[in-house]
C-alpha cells in the first residue's frame, strides 16, 4: 500500500537519511523514537507538509512523492489538538465535508456516523471550550476520519491525555484500525505500541534502525539501544564457551569480567543475551537452590513502578530486577544494600549473532 524508498532529508542541524518503509493495506505502524529521533519530521513528509531531498513515496502504486498535500489521499493529526475554537463539535467534524461540497442533508448524515464511530453523538453542539482534552482529540479525528484517507497519520495523539481519555482513544483507534484504516502512528511510548501496533518501526537520529511485527522487535531488539528503549533492562553481548568437564556452557559478557552459566546444549561463539527481570530472584543470603548463576551485588537504584520496584542491582555489570512493594519491605531492599540475586541457567535468552 504505502512504500518509502531511500527517503532523506537535510536541514540545518539534523538529518533523516536512507529510510526504508513499506505499510501493508491494514497494518498499525508504530514508529517509536525519543524526542528528536525525526519521527515527526517523517510523518510531515508522508503527508506532503515537507518535501524530501531524496528518495520516493508510492501510495497504492501511485508515486505522491512531490504531490501537493491536498491531493494526497492521507489525513494527519497532529499533537496539539487543531481544532476550530468558533465552531462546534458537529461543525468541526463537518469542515471538510462542506469544503468537497457535499449538501446539507448528506453532510449532516455524515456528521452523525462519525460522530457515532469517535462516541461524540452527545457533543455535537458543544463548542471546544467546554469539551475535555480526550472529547477534542476525538473531535479532531473524527474530522479527520470525513475524507476517507486511505493511510491516517497521528502524531503522539495520546501524549496529553490522562490514563482514562487514553484507554477510551486506544480502544477507538483499535477498533478503526480492525475496520481496515490503515494507520501510522509516531510515540515515545513503547508501550502505546504494545497497546496498538502490528508493526513496529524503531527510529533514532534520523534512521530506522529496527523494524518489524511487534514480537519480533520487542522480543529480539537489534542493539542495546532497542533494547533498552522498548523495556528490555537486561541485553547483553558476549561468547558463549565451553568448560572443559563441565555440564554447563558459559556467556562470558564483553566489557565486562562477569560470565552467566548457560545449558550445555547453547551453540558456542558470539551471542546476545537477554534475561528477563521477572525471572531473577533476591535475597539477603547466599541462596541455597538448583539455580547455577548466584552473585552477589549492591542495591544501586530503586525506581517505583506500577507494580512495585525496578531494583538495578550491580555485580559488575548493573541488572534490573523487578519486585513487589511486598518483597521491597520484607528484605529492606534500600539502595547500598548488599544482596543476592539468582537465575537459572535456562532463564537466558541466547541467540548467535
Amino acid at each position: 500500500m504505502l512504500e518509502l524508498q531511500d527517503i532523506s532529508k537535510y536541514l540545518e542541524d539534523f538529518q533523516i537519511r536512507d529510510v526504508h518503509l513499506r505499510v501493508s493495506q491494514g497494518d498499525y505502524l508504530v514508529i517509536l523514537g525519543r524526542s528528536g529521533a525525526g519521527k515527526t519530521l517523517l510523518l510531515e513528509i508522508l503527508a506532503g507538509i515537507r518535501k524530501p531531498d531524496k528518495g520516493t513515496i508510492r501510495l497504492e502504486d501511485h508515486d505522491i512523492t512531490h504531490q501537493r498535500i491536498q491531493h494526497r489521499d492521507v489525513g494527519l493529526v497532529f499533537q496539539d489538538h487543531a481544532i476550530f475554537p468558533h465552531l462546534t463539535v458537529a461543525s468541526n467534524i463537518g469542515y471538510p465535508l462542506r469544503r468537497m461540497g457535499l449538501r446539507n442533508k448528506q453532510m449532516r448524515q455524515r456528521v452523525r456516523e462519525l460522530a457515532h464511530t469517535a462516541g461524540l453523538s452527545h457533543l455535537l453542539d458543544r463548542y471546544p471550550a467546554t469539551l475535555s482534552g480526550g472529547e477534542i482529540q476525538r473531535t479532531v479525528l473524527a474530522r479527520t476520519l470525513a475524507r476517507n484517507p486511505r493511510l491516517l497519520l497521528l502524531d503522539e495523539p495520546l501524549t496529553s491525555l490522562d490514563v482514562q481519555y487514553k484507554r477510551e482513544l486506544q480502544s477507538l483507534l483499535r477498533r478503526l484500525n480492525h475496520q481496515g484504516q490503515t494507520i501510522i502512528h509516531v510515540t515515545h511510548d513503547y508501550e502505546e505500541a504494545l497497546a496498538l501496533a502490528s508493526r513496529v518501526a524503531v527510529m533514532d537520529q534520523g534512521r530506522i534502525r529496527q523494524q518489524g511485527t511487534v514480537e519480533e522487535v520487542f522480543r529480539n531488539p537489534s542493539s542495546s539501544f532497542i533494547a533498552e528503549f522498548v523495556g528490555m533492562r537486561n541485553f547483553f553481548r558476549g561468547t558463549v564457551e565451553r568448560l572443559t568437564g563441565k555440564d554447563h556452557k558459559t556467556i562470558r559478557l564483553e566489557r565486562s569480567d562477569v560470565s552467566f552459566f548457560v545449558p550445555a546444549g547453547t551453540e558456542e561463539g558470539d551471542v546476545v543475551v537477554t534475561l528477563p527481570a521477572r525471572n531473577i530472584i533476591l535475597s539477603r543470603s547466599k541462596p541455597d537452590s538448583s539455580a547455577l548463576n548466584n552473585f552477589p551485588g549492591t542495591i544501586k537504584d530503586l525506581i517505583p513502578t506500577r507494580q512495585g520496584f525496578e531494583a538495578i542491582v550491580d555485580i559488575g555489570i548493573p541488572l534490573a530486577v523487578m519486585i513487589t512493594r511486598e518483597s521491597q519491605t520484607r528484605l529492606q531492599i534500600e539502595p547500598s544494600a548488599e544482596i543476592w540475586i539468582s537465575f537459572k541457567a535456562n532463564s537466558l535468552d541466547v541467540k548467535p549473532l
